[in-house]
């Protein structure tokens, strides 16, 4: 399996600690969004994990501990041109950038993607500093990634609720392909690859291509040997390979007003507060109400946990 650290929150950011915890011990749970009583348990180890995906806008916390992952693993980075009206929480973005090139020095550029999403409009943030501000970025760390990522924006219910808020308004097809037009150029000038994931609207014609946040290519690369991808399914809409998120929705203290994983601010904030980094689960702990499923990769196995 994939293992995803996170869609869902930014493990490297907040939950470091936890996360190499859970490394020792060889094992993690997993509670279900839908089911809180229902965990997951996914064992740590060379049979069951093939590689980690981290996701995240601070990778910071974690460049000093790398070495202690046992398993192949790349960095996506989140790098987005927004300030606290939309991002009230996300780090110093120049620390930031001194920390992608940090990490590029140390396990290759090879594996460390650049994601310039979600794109959205605002009176603020209009067509001509989203290409400013992509320009300066890519100037600062194109020899610091393998390929960036764009994405538009997604009118999640936390997005719907914060839309009057920032005074964010509708993508037009005109306007992505003006952003389009202005950002392809910039990867040329350095031979970066721009792509899309999960995006309807089809860029290829004005250089920017549709393509997978993780593939086989991808893994095969990474692995330096053939790969028979995981069976499953992969997000909507998306062509990635599917991948198993280790993280949890409404524990991410960036408080972002685009995210889809986070909805409630103040049950964020509540949340967070139960976080033990010895826990097996991210937040809280197992209960008497909890029943484990232990996952491997052909087997399930029901376990009762007291």
């Amino acid at each position: 399996m994939i293992l995803f650290a996170s869609g869902r929150c930014d493990i490297a950011a907040y939950y470091s600690d936890w996360f190499f915890h859970r490394l020792k011990a060889g094992f993690v749970d997993v509670r279900n969004p839908y089911n809180p009583h229902q965990i997951s348990r996914i064992p740590l180890t060379e049979n069951n994990v093939d590689a980690i995906l981290f996701c995240t806008k601070n990778p910071m916390p974690m460049l000093s501990r790398l070495e202690e992952i046992p398993f192949p693993f790349l960095f996506h980075v989140t790098m987005t041109p927004y300030h606290h009206d939309v991002e009230p929480n996300v780090f110093d973005k120049h620390q930031i950038c001194a920390g992608v090139k940090r990490l590029a020095q140390m396990i290759g550029k090879e594996r460390v993607v650049l994601r310039y999403d979600p794109i959205l409009l605002t009176p603020r943030y209009d067509v001509d500093y989203h290409i400013r501000a992509f320009t300066k970025l890519i100037d600062t760390l194109h020899d610091s990634c393998d390929r960036v990522i764009i994405s538009f924006v997604d009118l999640y219910k936390n997005t719907r609720a914060n839309q009057e808020k920032i005074a964010m308004r509708a993508l037009r097809e005109s306007d992505m392909i003006a952003i389009a037009k202005g950002l392809a150029p910039i990867g040329k000038k350095y031979g970066l690859p721009i792509q899309t994931c999960a995006e309807a609207f089809d860029l290829s014609s004005y250089g920017i291509e549709s393509g997978a946040c993780i593939s086989r290519e991808i893994m095969e690369r990474l692995l330096d040997r053939s790969y028979e991808p995981p069976q499953g399914k992969g997000v909507h809409d998306c062509a990635c390979l599917p991948t198993v998120d280790i993280g949890d929705y409404n524990a991410c203290a960036h408080l972002c007003r685009y995210c889809y994983a986070n909805y409630d601010e103040t049950q964020v904030k509540e949340r967070m507060k139960a976080h033990d980094p010895h826990s097996s689960v991210l937040l809280g702990h197992l209960t008497n109400e909890d029943n484990i499923t232990i996952r491997k990769e052909k087997d399930y196995k029901q376990m009762p946990l007291f």
